[in-house]
């Protein structure tokens, strides 16, 4: 059975720092790409970060977050990360992990729709 389970949201003030990850288990990140999306109040769900599954670990970040947020992932724990530094308020929502075999990551962004979600885990950013 496949699941992926995220952690590691909370309230955080601007300019502040999280780490969120996504253990996921069913299928080994050997053979999946691993995106992060992310769905903000009102908003529709954005695409925010991907990582493809070959050893390269090509990275795809959209524009509202490069060079603050950086993915990662550690294949003998079968977990996603993703590191984000200085927080805006902008980045408040509920960030969700994904995968799936008909999605594929590249350096200009991804293919495909995922096939697995996690639930999500929510980010607040304010004072």
């Amino acid at each position: 059975q496949v699941q992926l389970v995220e952690s590691g949201g909370g309230l955080v003030q601007p300019g502040g720092s999280l780490r969120l990850s996504c253990v996921v288990s069913g299928f080994t990140l050997d053979y999946y790409p691993m995106g992060w999306f992310r769905q903000a109040p009102g908003k529709e769900r954005e695409e925010i970060s991907c990582i493809s599954s070959d050893m390269e670990g090509t990275t795809y970040y959209t524009d509202s977050v490069k060079g603050r947020f950086t993915i990662s992932k550690d294949n003998t724990k079968n977990t996603v990360y993703l590191q984000m530094n200085s927080l805006k308020p902008d980045d408040t929502a509920v960030y969700y992990c994904a995968s799936g075999l008909g999605y594929a990551c590249f350096g200009y962004g991804s293919i495909g729709a995922p096939d697995y979600w996690g639930k999500g885990t929510p980010v607040t950013v304010s004072t």
